[in-house]
């Protein structure tokens, strides 16, 4: 579960050592310049397929569209494999307000094609799981937390293009959004900046770690990066999906009491109960947070995790807490989505409420951490994956969205 080597048991943090050989660190982005590529300059452009959104709610279209060429510091990449996250749906559905027309996709893994003029830490045939985009320049990026970079939104979010408004895929007849999340993914190749990219060993099956660039990493980041759970402690993860069952596994690294999952399907707290959890609780079965205060004696549990996005939920997660607890918000509700705090509540038990993006990971030294942790057989996020071939994308849209699949991943033709 855990070993002393990995925990310092003193100050309750998890000590990953040096990064293993398989992290690559780049330097930052230099700031773009006014005699850098406009949006309006040529570049050759090469003829890819795509699944395509066209409008709300709209099921992903193949298309044949068009992927310009890389820039100096980027990087055409092949897709062999794409997981399917919720992001995903939540965009086609516009809960979350990418642009549309667009290409999706944003847990991409493959091997690399094509490299910019001034990419020295890749080369073609290097093997290559894709995460989120960062300017390299910012104040965050440079002091190495890249996830909270002052571009983030727009760059991976809701730009749907590069920061300059050049766009990195288009088509003849109408307009393009791409560059989700950096990449745009749910395509046969993707062009990304070489930031985005982490190195992985070439016996690794990509397959199994398309996933690592979004929903294993947020997870895992969300209990190792930011809870951080000392010893003796009791961790709570509401919502059993992808992203909840990863949190689970990670807690598994570290030296707490109880592990709890919290989901309203049978069949994932069984899965949950194999992977570490301790208890589980199902909803449906009676309220939450008092079968909570029951197991910890009343007195609620020092860490709690929200993965699922429903206010009514993060409502019971923060009511689980013990005094001086902590709740890390991982689920996305709809934007603009607020709740109504108890501030005496806040103030007088010492509650911390802490949101996390991506688990406040840095790609190119937690992914590598994570491949170590699963060869190992100590992150086993591969039993949450079920393989779709490219064109059932719509198949593993629907399976994912009525809970049929944990976390689709759709394999593309070599």
């Amino acid at each position: 579960m855990w070993t002393p080597e990995t925990y310092d048991g003193a100050q309750g943090l998890f000590n990953w050592g040096p990064p293993p050989a398989t992290a690559v660190v780049s330097r930052p982005r230099r700031p773009r310049r006014p005699h850098d590529r406009t949006p309006q300059q040529s570049l050759t452009r090469v003829k890819i397929t795509a699944a395509v959104v066209e409008s709300t709610d709209a099921p992903f279209q193949f298309e044949e569209v068009e992927i310009g060429e890389p820039r100096p510091d980027e990087l055409v990449v092949r897709i062999v494999a794409v997981g399917m996250c919720h992001t995903d749906l939540s965009v086609r559905s516009q809960a979350t307000p990418f642009p549309l027309p667009g290409v999706l996709g944003h847990e991409g893994a493959g091997v690399v094609v094509q490299v910019g003029a001034q990419v020295g830490d890749f080369h073609v045939g290097d093997r290559v799981v894709l995460s989120f985009d960062s300017c390299g320049s910012c104040p965050s990026c440079l002091a190495g937390k890249v996830v909270y970079c002052q571009h983030w939104i727009p760059l991976n979010l809701l730009g749907g293009s590069r920061l300059d408004g050049s766009a990195t895929l288009t088509r003849t007849n109408t307009g393009l959004h791409g560059h989700f999340f950096g990449q745009s993914s749910f395509a046969t190749h993707a062009l990304v900046s070489a930031r985005s990219a982490v190195k992985v060993d070439d016996d690794l099956d990509l397959a199994q770690l398309a996933t690592l660039g979004c929903s294993v990493q947020t997870g895992a980041g969300a209990v190792l990066n930011v809870a951080r759970p000392e010893p003796g402690s009791t961790i709570v993860v509401f919502g059993a999906g992808g992203v909840g069952l990863v949190a689970v596994m990670a807690a598994m690294l570290t030296p707490v009491a109880r592990i709890i999952a919290v989901d309203v399907s049978a069949a994932r707290l069984q899965l949950a109960s194999e992977l570490g959890a301790t208890h589980t609780l199902n909803p449906a079965d009676g309220d939450p947070v008092k079968a909570l205060l029951e197991l910890t004696g009343g007195l609620g549990a020092q860490y709690v995790v929200e993965t699922s996005g429903r206010l009514t939920v993060l409502d019971q997660a923060i009511s689980s807490l013990s005094s001086a607890g902590t709740c890390v918000v991982i689920g996305a509700p709809p934007l603009g989505s607020q709740i109504r705090v108890d501030v005496p509540n806040l103030l007088g038990r010492g509650i911390r409420l802490v949101g996390t993006n991506q688990g406040d990971s840095n790609p190119r030294q937690f992914i590598p951490r994570l491949i170590d942790l699963h060869r190992q057989g100590r992150l086993p996020f591969d039993r949450l994956i079920r393989q779709y071939a490219f064109d059932q994308i719509n198949a593993a849209a629907q399976d994912a969205a009525e809970a049929r699949t944990i976390k689709p991943v759709m394999i593309l033709p070599a």
